[in-house]
């Protein structure tokens, strides 16, 4: 049963192009689920049925696991199977009969305007890691982009003259998503007066944002700095990795922009995903109201 595992996991390495995350995401929940069949005395995966697999995703819930968990522990074993039948080493899909579980979709927290301005001026410019930092947080909300895509931008992948950025997302995927006018002064700023000095004893290998020792900034790095300003700025929400990149969206929603472009910007395969931003503000809602309905 490892073996198949790892025989999948190989092929969405290989063909399907998915990233190490995603795979090792993937490789977490079959593995738990190979286990509870270990456990089960199943022994072989056409001795399954699709009782088996709801039983261990009751399993799980009674594990305390939440329903987005659950749902991608379905998803990951439906993709499995699939591959199985595809390669002819199943006969039959077991889960071609289940439904994903339906799920509550989380408003994901976005900062307010006043919070996102407080955030970005909260690196002291007069010192250079103010300035990289500033520039860090300028380009995340202008662009959206997803954490392990900014810590691997290329100065390269920037072009200032036009306004733009080329991006490599999930899946390989390139997409170009314009820069504003605030994150291209940031950045062309870092870029003169702090990236060569980051770069003093150690070779260019043409990355953007450089820790102090001229080496790429992990991810680790990168949160541990937003969370650090959000102190600062006196913010009291729960800063998370993606805040910026919910931030960037839910602005753009509400200020007229299209779902598809932000779907675009976002990189998102579907656009179901990008729907989740366009909830109306409450504020804005009961003003609405107010001003509109005959009994307000």
């Amino acid at each position: 049963m490892r073996d198949l595992i790892d025989s999948f996991l190989n092929y969405l390495f290989v063909e399907r192009s998915l990233s190490k995350n995603t795979i090792v995401s993937y490789r977490h929940d079959l593995v738990k689920y190979a286990g509870y069949l270990e456990n089960s005395k199943i022994s072989s995966l056409s001795d399954t049925s699709s009782k088996n697999i709801g039983d261990f995703m009751f399993s799980l819930k009674d594990a305390g696991l939440s329903s987005t968990s659950i749902a991608r522990n379905l998803a990951a074993i439906k993709v499995f199977y699939r591959f199985l039948v595809r390669e002819r080493l199943l006969k039959a899909d077991p889960t071609s009969i289940l439904d994903s579980p339906k799920l509550w979709k989380r408003i994901p927290d976005a900062l307010s305007l006043q919070e996102v301005g407080a955030l970005i001026s909260a690196p002291d410019i007069r010192h250079p890691q103010g300035i990289r930092d500033n520039s860090v947080l300028e380009l995340m909300y202008a662009t959206g982009l997803r954490v392990s895509e900014a810590v691997n931008l290329k100065v390269s992948d920037l072009n200032m003259d036009v306004g733009f950025l080329r991006c490599i997302g999930k899946g390989s995927k390139e997409r170009i998503v314009p820069l504003g006018r605030e994150a291209i002064k940031a950045v062309e700023r870092y870029l003169e007066k702090v990236r060569p000095k980051l770069l003093k004893n150690s070779p260019d290998t043409g990355v953007l944002f450089l820790s102090r020792l001229g080496k790429k900034i992990s991810r680790q790095s990168f949160w541990k700095m937003i969370k650090r300003y959000a102190i600062k700025a006196g913010i009291k929400k729960d800063i998370r990795p993606h805040t910026l990149r919910h931030s960037f969206a839910t602005h753009l929603l509400e200020r007229g922009a299209d779902l598809r472009s932000v779907q675009e910007m976002l990189g998102h395969a579907d656009i179901s995903t990008t729907q989740i931003y366009t909830h109306v503000d409450r504020n804005r809602l009961k003003s609405i109201h107010k001003m509109y309905h005959p009994r307000p």
